[in-house]
């Protein structure tokens, strides 16, 4: 295993990088002469040497050379630089494929960490017993939702570009002859110069649907093909390793907020999210006629030479009658008949004719007759695997494609009903009612089967939206199955109230109802999402009191006793710092896990995780690590937002990695909790106390800064470019809620993004190291520590976020950003306050993990950070010179347009530099 590391060691990166470096260096000399491909080069070399000087990280001669840069050249150097670390970041992933690769061509005692191999191997080797992994299959579920959060700062246009160019690089390894080689070398230059010719900047933000759009890709080029696989590779392996044949349920599952999420978003409205359902829906039964088509050409066998059941036979017949249609112009290759009918029924589906398919559950019947019928003739042990996708294909995707989760601000919840009990007389003033007087009016409606409110009633254009919103879902429910919504989510959840108000709302549409008898019917999910850190503290008082309301009771029993939470990892995160944010999700989820469990209530968390790491960002597998373990067999649900997806999701390869890296661990620890043999280590009674006074001792010193530092808002808004993201048309989102200018109103996207942009990442790490010394300082028990990495998978992860953060930050370049704020004193003041943070979290962080540098444990991230930095510091010098330009100039100056597209520029690349924005 050794020798086969040290050979995956000398696979580098450097052979693509320099390969696309040349093109790129051609492709500018191009496009703008020996001027700009020199300049570029003088720059890139510079940023390099000053790095690779290890005796200092002194920018003041790039800084020096950048102010100098003649303004026409400006913005094709910044295009330079951004280009060359998207070509990086196609590089990274080519290689990242080519490992796997790599790991897959040796024999069987080589096996890539966390694959789905190493998994089915810990179960077999810890002797998890047949029926105990049936059990933990049966346990094994992850839906991952897309949202529209607006963090990918790439236009889609580029992201295919990106996808073309990995392709062709793909194609490189593979090309053997100096004709195909050259070729591939054109092609590659031609996507490149595209690429270079391509504006960056979108001119307008994008609409919802348009959004939608962009989400539907990643389902229509990977996801419909890549989810199956997953399935049927764990499926073989299981069988490969226990001699037996497992059926791997459905487990593997995609929802979207797009055109759902209508929290601060006032494009999302009833008939936005209705049009999304059709275009998921259209996009599905597309899909189905393709792969369905593909099966038809491969299963041509002929009742002349095969026998085929009494049940294919008569169902033909039957929908031959039905459709007046053969099906197929062989009537002996009867597969391809009943396909032929089934490709009918889906086209009559698309046009909702009454012969076409009623539900997904009716094609999947066929589909089964099918490969029921193939099993009287075809050897069993080697079933047709593209049936078997089909089969899959259509459990996991139904004819909805993907789920879509409707959420909205606790508030706007509250207006309506006030409006409703105003205009009934139930309550003239119901927001003025104490929080006892609200929960006993809302049961009485609850309990009360006749509506408040009839077709007739006129409300306020907002209350009128949030009727028809819950009218929509009633129909999207009846018209493309119940799996089409299932959840409402409820933003600031802080009351027992806010949750019974959603289901009064879904009561008016006949979503809930209350029979004579007692007996709830209830179609919607309510998930109460819990942010700040108040709502984290308050959440499993919150989930007893609700759980104590017999009537709601009644609801999560109609509900299958399933009740789903939302914890928010970004406002946390905004409210409390890292480390705090992270302890009392924890705590959280461990509290309700314990409430739930009394009642007999299952439970779902949904992880509302940023791509960032100051909300909650990190590798898929790691997220899934950092929970209680015992929350794992709940099922988990986590966002993948903004460049999340392009990262994760744009190449099928790349795609297959992490979601068998995220199968593989859960698998395992569902796996390892049934050792009853095998007690965890960790948490210790003294782990818990250990977290809980670093935490608190964290916490006040995040506070003391970001609330109670009169002048922290200036260092802020002055020194990073924040003001300037709203103009980037990166979502459909506002980037304030109603446009507030309070702290508390900022979303946690933009003040993520503005502190990753400045190199300070400060959301990320401030305060932790504070935290953990002050314990330490108590106890001089650094050993404790170094056990908690060791065994607490939470702890480990929340280290290891800790590394990235800092070895992301750089605060030599940071510095350069306190140039832009007005009061000098204020500015080296907060500063310094920042850089004295930091060291002494390196300083920890080092400490409990043994290392000599941060990321020593991963070397391949490590060695990527170092090779993107001489190609980022030159965006964040020239983006604080063009800032201090910029904001000097009204906004009505003839100048100001152009620098502030040039601003635009340098965050792009900047993001595409440290892989993060929101």
């Amino acid at each position: 295993m050794q020798q086969f590391d040290l050979q995956l060691s000398n696979i580098t990166l450097n052979h693509d990088v320099e390969y696309l470096n040349d093109i790129l260096d051609g492709v500018l000399r191009q496009e703008g002469g020996e001027e700009l491909l020199n300049t570029f080069k003088h720059f890139r070399n510079l940023s390099k040497a000053l790095r690779d000087d290890e005796t200092t990280n002194n920018f003041d001669l790039l800084n020096k050379e950048i102010k100098k840069l003649d303004s026409r050249l400006r913005e094709k150097i910044i295009r330079a630089f951004s280009v060359n670390l998207q070509l990086y970041n196609i590089a990274e992933q080519n290689y990242r494929i080519r490992r796997r690769r790599y790991y897959q061509m040796q024999d069987d005692t080589v096996i890539q960490p966390r694959s789905l191999e190493e998994g089915v191997n810990q179960l077999f080797d810890n002797n998890i017993s047949i029926e105990q992994v049936e059990s933990a299959l049966e346990k094994l579920s992850l839906e991952l939702v897309i949202t529209a959060h607006p963090t990918e700062a790439t236009r889609r246009t580029m992201l295919r570009i990106h996808q073309k160019i990995a392709e062709l690089l793909k194609q490189r390894e593979y090309s053997y002859t100096r004709y195909d080689k050259k070729v591939i070398r054109e092609k590659i230059e031609t996507e490149i110069t595209i690429l270079w010719q391509t504006a960056e900047i979108r001119e307008k933000k994008p609409s919802v649907m348009k959004e939608v759009s962009n989400g539907l890709y990643y389902f229509e080029k990977v996801l419909f093909d890549v989810l199956p696989l997953i399935h049927q590779d764990l499926e073989d392996l299981l069988e490969d390793k226990y001699n037996h044949r497992f059926h791997v349920p459905s487990f593997l599952r995609f929802g979207s907020w797009i055109g759902g999420d209508r929290d601060g978003n006032p494009f999302v409205t009833a008939e936005t999210t209705m049009q999304t359902l059709r275009e998921h829906r259209k996009l599905v039964l597309s899909k189905y006629i393709e792969s369905i088509t593909k099966l038809r050409e491969k299963l041509s066998q002929s009742t002349k030479k095969v026998n085929v059941s009494g049940a294919l036979v008569k169902s033909i017949a039957d929908d031959q009658a039905e459709l007046n249609y053969n099906g197929w112009h062989k009537e002996d290759e009867v597969y391809r008949v009943k396909l032929g009918l089934i490709l009918r029924r889906l086209r009559l589906t698309s046009f909702e004719d009454e012969a076409g398919y009623r539900d997904s559950h009716a094609l999947l019947d066929d589909l089964l007759l099918i490969q029921e019928s193939l099993e009287m003739h075809h050897p069993k042990s080697n079933p047709i695997k593209l049936l078997r996708k089909v089969i899959r294909q259509v459990e996991l995707f139904g004819f909805h494609l993907a789920t879509l989760d409707i959420r909205n601000h606790s508030g706007e919840h509250e207006n309506t009903i006030a409006e409703i009990f105003r205009l009934v007389g139930i309550a003239k003033d119901y927001k003025s009612l104490d929080e006892e007087e609200k929960i006993s009016t809302l049961i009485s409606v609850l309990e009360d089967p006749r509506p408040l409110i009839s077709i007739y009633d006129e409300f306020s254009p907002e209350a009128q939206e949030m009727i028809e919103t819950f009218r929509t879902i009633k129909v999207a429910k009846d018209k493309f199955g119940e799996r089409a919504i299932e959840v409402y989510l409820v933003s600031m959840t802080t009351s027992v109230s806010d949750v019974l108000e959603v289901l009064v709302l879904a009561k008016e549409v006949g979503l809930y109802r209350v029979y004579p008898n007692g007996r709830v019917r209830s179609r919607i999910h309510v998930a109460p999402l819990l942010e700040t850190i108040d709502d984290l503290k308050f959440g499993p008082t919150l989930i007893k009191r609700l759980f104590d309301i017999p009537l709601y009771r009644k609801h999560i029993e109609a509900r299958g006793d399933l009740q789903e939470v939302m914890l928010g990892y970004s406002d946390g995160s905004k409210d409390g710092g890292n480390i705090t944010a992270n302890w009392e999700l924890f705590k959280a989820q461990e509290e309700i896990h314990s409430i739930a469990a009394e009642y007999g209530v299952k439970l779902k968390y949904f992880h509302g995780r940023g791509g960032s790491l100051g909300r909650g960002g990190g590798p898929l597998y790691s997220s899934i690590l950092s929970q209680p373990v015992i929350t794992l067999g709940d099922g988990v649900k986590i966002t993948e937002q903004g460049e999340v997806l392009s990262s994760r999701y744009l190449l099928s390869d790349i795609a297959y990695r992490s979601l068998e890296q995220a199968t593989s661990v859960m698998l395992t620890s569902i796996g390892g909790i049934m050792q009853t043999d095998k007690q965890e280590l960790m948490p210790t009674e003294e782990a818990y106390q250990a977290l809980s006074y670093a935490s608190d001792v964290a916490f006040k010193k995040y506070q003391d800064l970001v609330f109670g530092d009169p002048d922290f808002l200036t260092y802020f808004n002055q020194g990073t470019p924040l003001n300037e993201l709203g103009e980037l048309n990166i979502g459909s989102r506002p980037m304030k809620r109603k446009g507030s200018e309070k702290f508390e109103d900022l979303r946690a996207i933009p003040w993520v993004f503005a502190w990753t942009q400045a190199r300070q990442l400060i959301p990320a790490w401030y305060a932790t190291g504070t935290g953990l010394q002050a314990y330490l300082d108590k106890t001089n028990n650094i050993e404790l520590y170094r056990e908690m990495y060791a065994h607490w998978p939470f702890f480990q992860a929340t280290v290891n976020n800790l590394q990235m953060a800092l070895t992301k930050a750089d605060l030599d370049i940071a510095e350069v950003y306190i140039e832009m704020i007005g009061d000098c004193e204020v500015a080296k003041r907060i500063f310094g306050q920042i850089k004295e943070e930091y060291d002494l979290t390196k300083k920890i962080v080092l400490e409990i993990t043994q290392q000599e540098e941060l990321m020593d444990h991963q070397p391949n991230i490590k060695e990527s950070v170092r090779l993107r930095n001489p190609l980022v510091d030159p965006l964040n010098l020239i983006q604080v010179q063009l800032l201090n330009q910029l904001r000097l100039l009204d906004d009505e100056d003839q100048a100001y347009t152009q620098l502030l597209e040039e601003v635009l520029l340098t965050i792009n690349g900047i993001a595409a530099g440290l892989r993060n924005t929101g």
